[in-house]
């Protein structure tokens, strides 16, 4: 990469701190950016899908999304990040499909697939997946993930007459190609580390809204049996081993959470889908 690019990529980054863990990264998108490109691909996602008939089960996800939602939104009021809360517009939808699966987009648009309750069984164990994924967008993964792509196209454009189209144009300009290359938020793979982090914070989180933050360990044993990921070196997600022995360490930490809050009320979740089916790990 050219010195002049890395100055250009220096100048128009603008530096996040992730909640709960406060680890520091530069981002080249705004909020306002990634807000607009996940509220339209949103949309598309819902036009497609089909709400799920069963009432009880849709009930349960609405009802520890909204818990989760509080209580995330009290920990950014009482940490000097209340100005993020705007950012956030919660939803919640339980939709019709086999897949074991659940996301968060950018502003707190979250699905979850019919077939993920199989495996977490209970109303703590879904808290624990959709800690998961609200921490994903609390941290701004996908703003990160989009600003490593930003870079990457930075670093190829070493012909002086690329660079100075480069240097003319503007990072929302790049975001908007990046976002017709086929970024879909919905199916982001993250980086190994960005998973260990939202497992670290979804951990946190959940214990904050008054979930049970060792649900997670028989929760993750649930599903490495039902797809084992006992190596990590070509996935960007950890191994099932690694995962697990690194909620172990983070549990002092969210069982203090948990001991200071009003434990929720769960309720055993009412599944029709016996049948269990492949993972498709967020």
């Amino acid at each position: 990469m050219t010195a002049v690019a890395s100055v250009l990529m220096s100048a128009c980054g603008t530096t996040s701190t992730v909640p709960v863990t406060g680890r520091k990264h530069s981002l080249l998108v705004s909020d306002a950016q990634v807000l607009s490109l996940s509220n339209q691909q949103y949309s598309e996602i819902m036009k497609k899908a089909t709400l799920s008939t069963n009432t009880t089960n849709s009930t349960m996800v609405k009802r520890v999304g909204q818990r989760l939602a509080t209580a995330v939104e009290t920990y950014l009021k009482n940490n000097g990040a209340a100005s993020e809360i705007q950012n956030f517009a919660w939803e919640f939808n339980l939709v019709k499909s086999n897949e074991a699966n659940a996301f968060c987009m950018p502003g707190g648009k979250i699905v979850v697939y019919e077939g993920l309750l199989p495996y977490t069984q209970n109303e703590t164990a879904l808290a624990i997946v959709l800690g998961h994924e609200i921490a994903h967008a609390v941290a701004k993964h996908s703003a990160e993930q989009m600003s490593k792509q930003i870079r990457q196209q930075y670093g190829t454009q070493i012909l002086g007459t690329v660079l100075n189209s480069a240097v003319g144009s503007s990072v929302g300009d790049i975001a908007a190609t990046i976002a017709q290359q086929g970024f879909s938020f919905a199916n982001l793979k993250y980086s190994r580390d960005n998973e260990s982090e939202a497992d670290h914070i979804g951990l946190i989180f959940a214990a904050m809204a008054g979930y049970n933050p060792q649900e997670a360990i028989p929760f993750w044993q649930r599903m490495s049996s039902g797809n084992s990921n006992t190596s990590d070196v070509l996935s960007d997600h950890p191994s099932d081993a690694k995962r697990i022995a690194a909620l172990q360490k983070e549990m002092p930490e969210a069982l203090k959470y948990y001991q200071a809050t009003q434990p929720a009320v769960t309720t055993r979740a009412t599944t029709t889908t016996k049948k269990k089916t492949t993972t498709k790990r967020k």
